[in-house]
């Protein structure tokens, strides 16, 4: 007895394809998806950054009566908030330092989210999701961190 043999069915070229689609994306290297990350979180914060420094008078006051972070007085908040902008994204770009730089940004947005602007947590949300991902995997080969790490590591340890 034979076993009936499906007849091809018009599904079977478009699968075909998506599944082609699909391993090619697979085969993305992680380097290529980390540089956008790296650039987009950059933006953002160096953005914010710029806006402080073109009027001062106003960040400031923006930390008087608006943001009220607790437990720092606001000048400082203010001076602590332009100094991470205007560091961490410069090490994002080059890839230097990524993962505390990462670290430090994701504990601004959480302060944000909880202490400034909790409505705006699908914002938020985006920046920790790209944050998280270069904390845990870094920011990949074209980095200078990367670059670093094959001078520095012993050559016993394995990656």
């Amino acid at each position: 007895m034979n076993a009936p043999v499906a007849a091809p069915s018009a599904l079977s070229p478009a699968l075909t394809l998506i599944g082609r689609a699909l391993r090619w994306l697979d085969g993305v290297p992680y380097s290529g998806l980390a540089i956008p990350l790296r650039l987009a979180v950059a933006t953002v914060f160096w953005n914010s950054a710029m806006t402080k420094l073109a009027n001062w008078d106003t960040a400031v006051a923006l930390f008087v009566e608006e943001y009220k972070v607790p437990l720092i007085p606001p000048e400082i908040a203010a001076y602590v908030a332009a100094t991470i902008e205007l560091t961490t994204p410069v090490l994002l770009v080059g890839g230097l330092a990524t993962r505390p730089a990462a670290a430090v940004l994701l504990g601004m947005v959480i302060v944000i989210e909880i202490f400034v602007y909790p409505l705006a947590w699908p914002t938020h949300i985006q920046w920790a999701a790209m944050l998280l991902v270069l904390l845990c995997r870094g920011p990949g080969k074209l980095s200078i961190d990367h670059l670093l790490w094959q001078r520095l590591r012993p050559n016993h340890v394995i990656e």
